[in-house]
């Protein structure tokens, strides 16, 4: 299998291929906006970093931090601490790995599962790093004969291993955020996330929260590397997505998701998928 070293170029591989595929990165990259791609990711740091924002959630990131990612979650790199900064990231195609699944072994649980104790991150221990890194390694030298088949059992070997300490990582954690970002900030986001499909602007947070606009939008930018308007613009794409992937119209999609301009939503929905929300919703259905 081949190695890529770009992260779009993989994601690109695995929407077209209708698999998986495997970058492994050791440059920085500039890092994007709030984001959202049809693919779930696995995001492994090999050299640390400082900050992940996944939805409303803010991880550290540390050596041996492995992040679970699905099509719906928008999230944001930031604040990466070097020029230098190693990390593999698999892209999965969901429909690939769904047929995959049999009654008694459910291969996205580590994607799907979203409870109180089951966050996006783990921190693998030296073993199962160690083990994580040999499974792509694996991967990447199956050449020849078989090379579809063996690649196969190898990504279900490796998807049931992470599932594994995912699921043990679920009943083991207490729950703990495990960040150091402002109060302030987690407030804002939690407000944002309940009241999403609601007209929501700076004006509005401001005087809810008691808070001047520049203070606002300037300790939300700070914690999260991200503009609040971009925050709340890929929050209700990723909404307007698991509609359409639902059955919605794109006119359903359009007001539930909170957008209350339909020139606006086909824009920014276009912009962030790279097709307008009618395509999208032809593709998934």
């Amino acid at each position: 299998m081949k190695e890529f070293n770009s992260c779009k170029d993989a994601i690109d591989s695995c929407i077209d291929k209708k698999s998986f595929a495997i970058a492994h990165l050791y440059k920085d990259e500039k890092p994007m906006d709030m984001h959202i791609h049809d693919s779930y990711e696995i995001y492994y740091s090999i050299s640390g970093g400082k900050q992940f924002l996944i939805d409303n959630r803010f991880y550290d990131i540390q050596p041996g931090d492995i992040f679970f990612i699905n099509q719906y979650e928008s999230h944001h790199l930031t604040q990466i601490d070097s020029q230098i900064h190693e990390r593999i990231v698999l892209s999965i195609y969901p429909e690939y790995l769904k047929n995959l699944c049999t009654k008694a072994t459910d291969l996205n649980y580590c994607f799907s599962h979203r409870d109180r104790g089951c966050h996006h991150k783990i921190s693998l221990p030296p073993e199962d790093q160690k083990r994580f890194r040999y499974y792509i390694h694996k991967l990447c030298s199956i050449q020849g004969y078989g090379e579809d088949l063996l690649e196969q059992s190898g990504f279900v070997e490796m998807m049931v291993f992470l599932n594994r300490i995912f699921c043990e990582s679920c009943h083991e954690r207490q729950f703990n955020e495990g960040s150091n970002y402002h109060k302030e900030v987690d407030q804002i986001l939690s407000y944002i996330n309940q009241n999403i499909k609601n007209p929501l602007t700076i004006e509005e947070l401001s005087s809810h929260f008691y808070l001047s606009s520049s203070y606002l939008c300037r300790i939300f930018k700070q914690a999260t590397g991200t503009t609040i308007n971009k925050y709340i613009t890929a929050k209700r794409i990723t909404i307007a997505k698991a509609l359409l992937t639902e059955g919605s119209t794109v006119n359903e999609a359009c007001e539930e998701s909170g957008f209350n301009d339909y020139s606006n939503f086909l824009k920014a929905f276009s912009r962030a998928v790279g097709v307008s929300p009618k395509k999208y919703s032809s593709f998934s259905t």
